[in-house]
């Protein structure tokens, strides 16, 4: 266990030291100032961040992802849907609820709304559509069918939004779908596809997994715009003194947060403990090695995400903040600094690793963890890229999401299915804690900058849901370009096939 957990410790060495020396880089020149304090407060929460994300992926290799897919498979063999169906929405709802990340983007603005019926719509949402991911699985339906549906419905929502000059939520629903699938749900979520697409089988059992996480990720910016029409407040946000400070105290500071970290990632798997504790009573029926094996994970779980978790809120979450305020005076470089920034940070999100490792065992390594991060890199980069220069610019988010959307459903029509399927959940996983506490405070520092605090809302919100866009795009490019090469070798051999015949005619005369 030791040589594993050390291994997933230099994975996660690997994936955060590039987001930590881009910073050392810019503190050593006059673009940022931090002092003392900061950097050793930053360094130290980064160690922490490491030993935190490596302990994570040991838990979500023991338990996580072994759980959904007991609970996918069993309840598939056991041929009760209707209990499938009860529990995917039960859990859906569940997770999300006590999901870290949510807790994270909803603790920096201020609603008019009541917060619970807000985090209630949100879970009704993604219980829902993991409902009909699951349904999806078990008819083996179109995902990209699926998906063309609701973002038409999105849009339809977004029209109406506009009409009803409730822009507020827009910024709020996009960045909610983000969120959601964050480092507790995604691995939990793809293993329950996993495991019912397995034991239902079929020539595409692979392919046919993919794509709960994609819906998730739709439900609540379908819920949380629904909401929006029929709430007669708007959302406001407010910079709240000491949010994006180090405190004199670090160290209290540190273990209070570690106490809220504590009862969040808490609650949230005990919700998942206790839902797979009835369904092993009931159906599963599990031997005791697994169910031993799958405790020993939760505890890696547990103790991983309180790490991660505390360390990107009390080390991350302030130099993010004072680093986009900083670089802010040269727009040019806030959008070249964004871009890099982007293309590592997601990294070192803790659900990459784990749908990366997915995807390459269910393709048979036609997909390697190796190209999915480059891609995802890319895509991340370019979001964050962008997103400076929307702050910097003053316009709507809109005109980034809707072509994007368009052009992310467009390609479907000429990718291999598999490849919208991981481009969708991708898009999912990508936007995690590290986004909601190091990514969205530095967009929140430059637009107080570049526009003023009244702006913020509008301008600095939506950066998870660039996040989680534009990896439907270069992922889907990656298909397409296997495609294209595939297509490229078929014309080769035919073209060899045609010359050889040539040549025997030639040689027979």
């Amino acid at each position: 266990m030791l040589r594993i957990l050390w291994s997933k410790i230099k994975e996660a060495l690997i994936s955060v030291l590039p987001v930590v020396g881009i910073v050392l880089v810019l503190c050593a020149t006059p673009l940022v100032q931090l002092s003392s304090k900061e950097i050793v407060t930053f360094v130290v929460c980064a160690v922490l961040l490491i030993l935190g994300i490596g302990l994570f992926n040991v838990g979500a290799d023991l338990a996580m992802s072994p759980m959904g897919e007991y609970i996918g498979s069993g309840l598939t063999k056991s041929q009760k849907m209707s209990v499938l169906l009860i529990v995917s929405f039960t859990m859906g709802v569940l997770i999300t609820v006590a999901e870290p990340d949510l807790s994270v983007l909803a603790s920096q603005i201020s609603q008019k709304v009541n917060p619970t019926v807000l985090i209630a719509s949100i879970g009704a949402g993604v219980g829902l559509f993991l409902l009909l991911g699951v349904l999806k699985i078990l008819f083996k339906k179109s995902l990209s069918a699926m998906l063309i549906f609701f973002y038409m419905a999105m849009f339809a929502l977004v029209a109406l939004l506009a009409v009803n000059e409730s822009e507020d939520f827009l910024a709020l629903g996009f960045d909610s779908g983000g969120v959601t699938t964050g480092p507790i749900t995604a691995p939990f979520i793809i293993a329950v596809g996993v495991g019912i697409a397995g034991t239902i089988g079929g020539r595409n059992a692979g392919e046919n997994s993919f794509g709960l996480l994609a819906l998730c990720s739709v439900g609540p910016i379908l819920t949380v715009m629904l909401l929006g029409l029929t709430s007669n407040g708007g959302v406001d946000y407010s910079i709240i003194p000491g949010t994006y400070d180090i405190g004199d105290n670090v160290f209290a500071e540190f273990f209070h947060e570690m106490w809220q970290v504590v009862k969040n990632v808490g609650l949230a798997l005990a919700l998942i403990c206790a839902a797979f504790t009835v369904l092993q009573l009931l159906y599963l029926k599990l031997p005791a090695p697994r169910i031993k094996r799958i405790a020993v994970g939760i505890a890696y779980t547990f103790v991983g995400l309180v790490v991660f978790l505390t360390a990107v809120s009390v080390g991350f979450l302030p130099i993010g903040f004072k680093l986009g305020s900083q670089i802010a005076a040269k727009p040019w470089v806030l959008v070249l600094i964004g871009f890099v920034l982007g293309m590592l940070v997601v990294l070192a999100e803790p659900a990459v690793h784990v749908l990366n490792k997915q995807v390459e065992e269910v393709t048979n390594r036609a997909i390697t963890k190796r190209s999915m991060m480059i891609a995802l890199s890319v895509g991340v980069g370019i979001s964050i890229g962008l997103s400076m220069l929307r702050i910097w610019l003053d316009f709507s988010v809109l005109y980034y999401l809707i072509p994007g959307y368009i052009v992310s459903l467009g390609l479907s029509f000429f990718v291999p299915p598999i490849y919208t399927a991981i481009a969708f959940d991708s898009g999912g996983v990508a936007s995690g804690p590290l986004t909601s506490t190091f990514i969205l405070p530095f967009a929140v520092g430059a637009c107080l900058v570049c526009q003023g605090e009244g702006k913020i809302l509008s301008d600095a919100f939506g950066i998870v849901a660039m996040v989680a866009m534009t990896p439907l795009i270069t992922i889907q490019l990656l298909g397409f370009k296997a495609v294209v090469a595939r297509n490229v070798h078929n014309k080769v051999a035919q073209h060899r096939i045609i010359a050889a015949d040539d040549d025997q005619i030639i040689n027979f005369m």
